[in-house]
C-alpha cells in the first residue's frame, strides 16, 4: 500500500479490513491536526467487488475516531467532492479508478478539497506509527445516508453549464461499462436535449484507462459510432473523474484535447497541466501555461500558485480529467471552483463547443493542428524493474542507446520521468506509473501511425532490456 498520483492504492486483498481502517485512522488524525476536530465525512465508492467492504471498513474507522460518516454509496468522485465542499465536511472515496479489478484504493478530501502531498506524508507517518497497535475491528456504528442528496446537488451544478436545449439535434452514445457515471451522464445529456443511447453495460468490472485506452474498448466504440451514427461516444473511468470521448469516426479524442477544449470554453487565463500533456498546448491559445509533475496534487498546487495572479484558472491532465481552480462565469452564472478531477464539465465543454461552432470532433482536432500524441503502458511490470530501468536511463549514453531507433536525443526534461525531445522534433516520454506496477510511454509525432509506432517500439525495448536488472 502506498500513495500514488491520486490516493493510496494496492491490491484489494491487502486493503480490505484492518489496512483500510488504519489508513482511515491516519486520515482522521490528519484532519484533527489541521483543525477539523469533528464533523461529517462523506464516503463514496465505485462499483468494484471489493469497494463495498472497504467503504464499510472506512466508515467504521471514522466513527471510532469520533467523526460522523455519511454513506453516499456508489457515486462519481467529483459529485462526492462537490457535496462535501458545500457541506463543509471531509470526504473519502473508495476507488481504484482505472487500475485492474484486483486492485483498489482510497482518495481523501479535507474540508477544503483534495489532500496534498504534505497531507499524504503525514497520513503515511501516522500509519507507520500505528501499524503495530491499531485495534481492529471497531464496533460498527450507525451512519447517515447521503447518496441522493449528493447526486442532486451535483446534477444542479452540471445542468447549469450549458443553455437549455444546447445539445438538441445531437445523437450521443454513452458507454456505460461499470462506471458510476453510467446513469448520471445519460440523464445530464438528455436534460440538454440530446438523443442518448446507452451502450455496453457490464455486470462485471471493466477497468477503463482513458490515458491508455485498450484496443478492445476502441473496437467497441468504433463499432457503435458507425452502427448508430453517433456524433460522439462518451464515457468515464470507474469513479468518473476522467472522461472518455470518441469522435464520430470511432477515433479517440485524447484527454489533452478535451482539456484544451475545456480551457477555451471557460476562457481560461491560466492553464495548469502536467508535462505529459501535448506540447502544442501553449500561450498561442491565449492563456498562460504552467507544467507540473503527473498527479492531481501537483496540478492543484500549481493552480493554487496561479490563482494569486487572478483570472480563471483551469487545470487538466493528459487523461482528460479537468480541475477547476477558480470560480468562473459560465452561461450567465458563476461556476464554483472544484479542484479535483471531473469528467462531466469537460464532456459538456466539448459538446458545447461542437454545438456553438457547428464543428464535429474530427474538425475541432484538425482546427487546433497539434502534434499527434499516443500513449500506452506495460501492465504487470514490477515496480523494482521500473526503478532500475529509469535509474540506468539517467545516464545520457544509456538513454541515447535505448532511444537510438528514433534518432539523436536533443534534450531531456526530468520533471516527471524522462521526456526526451529527439533531433527530429519527436518526443518520447518514459515514466513508471505512480498507481500500479505499470510502465508508461507517451510519444508525439507528425502522425498517429508514427506516434503509435514510437510507443510500441519503446515499450517493447523496455520489456526486453536488461538495463532494468543491472
Amino acid at each position: 500500500m502506498k500513495f500514488g498520483s491520486s490516493g493510496v492504492r494496492g491490491l484489494a486483498s491487502e486493503l480490505v479490513g484492518r489496512p483500510s481502517g488504519l489508513y482511515t485512522e491516519g486520515f482522521a488524525r490528519r484532519l484533527r491536526a489541521t483543525g477539523f476536530q469533528q464533523g461529517k465525512v462523506f464516503v463514496g465508492r465505485d462499483l468494484r467487488d471489493s469497494s463495498p467492504a472497504i467503504a464499510e471498513d472506512c466508515m467504521a474507522a471514522l466513527a471510532a475516531s469520533g467523526f460522523q460518516p455519511v454513506d453516499c454509496g456508489p457515486i462519481p468522485t467529483p459529485a462526492l467532492a462537490f457535496y462535501a465542499l458545500r457541506q463543509g465536511g471531509a470526504a473519502l472515496m473508495v476507488t481504484g479508478s482505472h487500475i485492474p479489478a484486483d486492485r483498489n484504493g482510497i482518495k481523501f478530501y479535507g474540508p477544503k478539497g483534495e489532500i496534498d502531498k504534505a497531507d499524504e506524508a503525514a497520513i503515511t507517518s501516522y500509519v507507520a506509527d500505528l501499524s503495530d497497535q491499531y485495534p481492529w475491528p471497531p464496533v460498527r456504528a450507525d451512519r447517515e445516508t447521503g447518496h441522493e442528496q449528493a447526486l442532486a446537488a451535483f446534477r444542479d451544478r452540471v445542468e447549469a453549464i450549458l443553455a437549455p436545449g444546447a445539445l438538441s439535434g445531437m445523437r450521443l452514445g454513452v458507454y456505460q461499462h461499470s462506471t458510476v457515471a453510467a446513469e448520471p451522464l445519460v440523464e445530464v445529456l438528455r436534460s440538454y436535449g440530446a438523443e442518448v443511447i446507452p451502450v455496453g453495460k457490464s455486470e462485471t468490472f471493466v477497468p477503463v484507462d482513458t490515458e491508455a485506452v485498450s484496443q478492445e474498448t476502441m473496437a467497441k466504440a468504433n463499432g457503435w459510432a458507425r452502427e448508430f451514427k453517433f456524433d460522439a461516444v462518451l464515457s468515464a473511468d470507474a469513479d468518473a473523474d476522467r472522461p472518455l470521448v470518441i469522435d464520430e469516426n470511432g477515433e479517440l479524442f485524447r484527454g489533452d484535447l478535451i482539456g484544451l477544449a475545456t480551457a477555451l470554453f471557460l476562457k481560461a487565463d491560466t492553464v495548469v497541466t502536467p508535462v505529459t500533456s501535448n506540447s502544442g498546448i501553449s500561450e498561442a491559445f491565449g492563456f498562460s501555461v504552467r507544467r507540473t509533475k503527473v498527479g492531481s496534487p501537483f496540478v492543484i498546487a500549481g493552480m493554487d500558485a496561479a490563482r494569486q495572479a487572478g483570472g480563471v484558472v483551469v487545470g487538466f491532465e493528459a487523461n482528460g480529467g479537468v480541475l477547476l481552480g477558480s470560480d468562473c462565469p459560465v452561461n450567465g452564472r458563476i461556476l464554483s471552483a472544484l479542484p479535483t478531477r471531473d469528467s462531466f464539465l469537460p464532456i459538456l465543454a466539448v459538446l458545447g463547443t461542437m454545438a456553438s461552432t457547428g464543428k464535429s470532433l474530427c474538425s475541432l482536432r484538425e482546427t487546433w493542428n497539434l502534434p499527434v500524441c499516443a500513449s500506452e503502458r506495460l501492465e504487470n511490470f514490477p515496480v523494482e524493474k521500473s526503478r532500475g530501468l529509469m535509474r540506468r536511463l539517467t545516464d545520457r549514453d544509456a538513454l541515447q542507446e535505448f532511444l537510438s531507433p528514433f534518432g539523436t536525443v536533443a534534450d531531456v526534461d526530468v520533471t516527471d520521468g524522462l521526456r526526451a525531445r529527439m533531433a527530429s522534433g519527436e518526443i518520447v516520454h518514459l515514466r513508471p506509473s505512480g498507481n500500479a506496477p505499470e510502465f508508461r510511454c507517451y510519444a508525439e509525432a507528425a502522425s498517429h501511425d508514427r506516434a503509435t509506432e514510437i510507443v510500441t517500439i519503446a515499450l517493447e525495448r523496455a520489456r526486453n532490456t536488461r538495463l532494468a536488472d543491472e
